[in-house]
């Protein structure tokens, strides 16, 4: 039995799909215990007396280690390989809990994060590790399976901290360190690299992260791989800055509570996980990259603009129904518009720049997560709860002019 499972996982290793699929179960189980720690961080935090600034430093500190380390863990994935930098971050990912996990202080629960942080900055180069492995008419649809293998974690993460936190304070740390260390042993036995050795050597005397960041806010604004970088991390900050908003808006028109929210973001991520399986590739197939990013950005804006119009409705059981309709748009062109995006990307850029420009374009992605949500409360605050919704679907279809 032994020797058939190992078999059947060294088959893995050749061929697209075999790659991907072992990517896809490394970023699941990577996410699981990413998920396994966010849920449990203010009370942690609260415990040692934090403020609520202090628990959002915690949030804001694993962001801004993130914005830091993806442009460098690109170009050390671009220059030594894929494989090296994704066990560098996983073995980060790892420590990190272990800190977590046996934090006695609010100062350590902050030295986690921001190992963590410093780990987590490896999106790019897993976002690259899918361009080297899957054909360039692939890509989009590959990435939409990444896409749900780490929506799954995000499902099972939190249900399992509340699991293991019953055994102890110390024990969701724990495991989520165990499940990281396993995936470490996985990845390097059944994880092959994809960047090859002549694509390596291409890089030395490349361009520097600083470089890369600054070029596309300045002197390549008008190129289309800085187009592309501007196009996700406009359309990302206006997705994800009103996440909060949403739950805001359930809680004051659909009487949503803490016990009852979980329904509405496992509904989100089930949504999420299906379109990204079955609908982004026909799509893709059908109409090719550039029209699905955007029918996406299309699908996206509509979504969010119609979200603060709706009201329950008289109906028994089903007054959440045109609520529900209307939302499901927004996971639909989530699925359809980032993904392609970033596949235009990896096309537009040469193999030897791919794992920087895949960084260069989560760096300008988190900065949008980090300002936009401010802009976001600030308008809700002063022009009324429809505002940030609103901004944000003018935002997604300026991404369709460029």
């Amino acid at each position: 039995m032994t020797s058939f499972v190992t078999k059947r996982l060294d088959a893995l290793r050749s061929g697209d799909a075999g790659k991907l699929s072992v990517l896809m179960f490394t970023a699941f189980i990577d996410m699981v215990g990413a998920l396994m720690i966010i849920p449990l961080l203010p009370f942690y935090a609260k415990r040692f007396g934090a403020s609520d600034f202090m628990v959002m430093l915690l949030i804001a500190s694993f962001s801004a280690m993130q914005l830091i380390s993806a442009p460098l863990w690109g170009r050390v994935s671009d220059r030594y390989g894929r494989k090296p930098a994704l066990m560098f971050g996983l073995g980060a990912s790892m420590l990190a809990y272990i800190v977590f996990a046996y934090a006695d202080s609010y100062w350590l629960l902050l030295v986690s994060r921001i190992i963590q942080g410093a780990g987590g900055g490896t999106t790019g180069v897993i976002q690259a590790y899918v361009a080297d492995s899957v054909a360039p008419k692939d890509r989009a649809r590959g990435l939409g399976w990444l896409s749900s293998a780490t929506n799954a974690g995000v499902a099972i993460g939190p249900a399992l901290a509340s699991f293991s936190h019953k055994l102890g304070p110390h024990w969701p740390g724990l495991v989520a360190a165990v499940l990281c260390g396993l995936n470490i042993l996985f990845a390097l036995r059944y994880l092959p690299e994809s960047h090859d050795a002549k694509a390596r050597l291409r890089t030395r005397g490349g361009r520097t992260p600083i470089d890369a960041v600054a070029r596309v806010a300045w002197t390549d604004f008008r190129q289309p791989y800085a187009r592309l970088i501007w196009m996700y991390a406009v359309g990302i900050g206006a997705y994800y800055g009103v996440n909060a908003l949403i739950v805001l808006f359930l809680s004051r028109h659909f009487a949503v509570t803490e016990d009852s929210i979980g329904y509405f973001f496992f509904y989100i991520a089930t949504l999420s996980i299906l379109f990204r399986l079955f609908l982004l590739g026909p799509a893709v197939d059908k109409l090719g990259e550039v029209r699905t990013a955007r029918l996406g950005a299309l699908a996206l804006s509509v979504g969010l603009v119609l979200v603060p119009l709706m009201r329950p409705i008289n109906i028994p059981h089903f007054s959440w129904a045109p609520f529900a309709l209307v939302i499901s748009l927004v996971p639909l062109g989530a699925a359809l518009n980032f993904p392609s995006v970033t596949a235009l990307l990896s096309r537009v850029v040469g193999e030897n720049e791919r794992g920087l420009y895949m960084g260069v374009q989560q760096t300008y992605g988190g900065l949008a997560r980090v300002i936009y949500p401010l802009v976001a409360g600030i308008t809700s605050d002063h022009l009324g709860e429809q505002s940030p919704f609103w901004i944000s679907g003018a935002l997604l279809l300026s991404t369709i002019a460029m």
